[in-house]
């Protein structure tokens, strides 16, 4: 996003600051002038605190003449926090960590963060206190709200006077059309859900397996946001590594029937990976070499499992989320192989 608001802007940009998560920082923006922070995700940790700190100096220190820009993405929950008096760092923690593994939509769990935030819920937005502004959204939500991505960090500010003029510029329907206007492209027949799909992995998991059963084209699109519930000791994975797991059950046998599940940022989960791709024969694989596939479910241990039938996928940080992407092949077995094999 800074990138982009560099090629609009050029020498327009006076002072650019970005928090992003591990490992996203390009090196680009250093040769930018951008001051860079990189934070914690999907769990914060105290680097989150030192950004939120950061953030806050930055808006209070900006000169009266210029307009500033805000740039928000999905994850800010996690990489940017200042807490109210009364809530500690243990607290924000516990919560983050019980809401993920409880499994709660992204919508509920930042409302939760934002009760305990100095920023989030639209605090950042009072803090410019009527000042002019633009804020523009890359969506990872459901219905796209502002007052919801980032848990509100640059939401419609509770009361006063609110002077931000609020964009979303991409959301993950972007990237459903982009994959099957690129399928069509390549000759294939494709169809996409006109829903973002969100609730209970393991549904979801049937859902998608029964829908690409039936389907009479060649590629499926699906776009949103799993949620999973993890065992007191999960192992290592993500929603869509365990989503791959779960699918690679319902199409074993199927060899026209292949599966991919990605964060679109590159990561998933505990995990560098960005979710799975996986076949007909994945649990076979498993099955050979030792390995349970309704035991890693259970332990939340799916990374694991996939590493060993080879069907991990692993992107690198794409500098970008707006969720999750589930591409489902249906394929004859050659060109299935041939997909692979890329």
């Amino acid at each position: 996003m800074m990138l982009g608001a560099h090629d609009a802007l050029g020498a327009a940009i006076e002072r650019a600051l970005v928090i992003t998560k591990d490992g996203h920082g390009l090196p680009q923006l250093m040769t930018l002038g951008a001051e860079l922070h990189e934070s914690a995700h999907p769990v914060p940790d105290e680097r989150s605190l030192a950004a939120g700190e950061r953030l806050l100096r930055w808006v209070d220190e900006l000169p009266a003449h210029v307009e500033p820009l805000f740039l928000i993405s999905g994850g800010s929950s996690s990489l940017v926090e200042v807490l109210e008096s009364g809530t500690s760092f243990a607290d924000l923690e516990r919560l983050t960590a019980e809401g993920l593994a409880a499994g709660i939509a992204i919508g509920e769990l930042n409302a939760r963060r934002a009760r305990h935030s100095l920023i989030k819920g639209g605090r950042l937005s009072a803090r410019l206190r009527g000042r002019p502004a633009r804020a523009l959204f890359i969506s990872d939500v459901p219905g796209d709200d502002p007052a919801v991505i980032g848990s509100g960090v640059l939401g419609p500010a509770p009361d006063g006077v609110d002077n931000v003029e609020r964009t979303v510029v991409a959301s993950v329907d972007h990237a459903v059309a982009a994959v099957a206007a690129a399928a069509v492209e390549m000759g294939l027949a494709a169809e996409s859900s006109p829903r973002r799909f969100e609730g209970d992995v393991m549904r979801l998991a049937v859902r998608f397996s029964h829908e690409l059963h039936l389907s009479t084209v060649e590629v499926r699109v699906w776009g949103g946001e799993s949620t999973v519930q993890l065992p007191e000791q999960p192992g290592k994975g993500g929603r869509n590594q365990h989503l791959g797991l779960a699918v690679a059950r319902l199409i074993a046998g199927h060899p026209d029937l292949l599966l991919l599940a990605a964060g679109t940022d590159g990561t998933d989960g505990n995990t560098a990976n960005a979710g799975s791709l996986v076949d007909a024969e994945t649990c076979a694989r498993l099955t050979l070499s030792g390995i349970d596939a309704d035991s890693s479910l259970r332990r939340a241990d799916s990374a694991t499992a996939l590493a060993v039938s080879g069907d991990l996928v692993h992107t690198g940080p794409t500098g970008t989320n707006v969720g999750d992407l589930v591409i489902g092949l249906k394929l004859s077995a050659d060109a299935g192989r041939e997909v692979r094999r890329r």
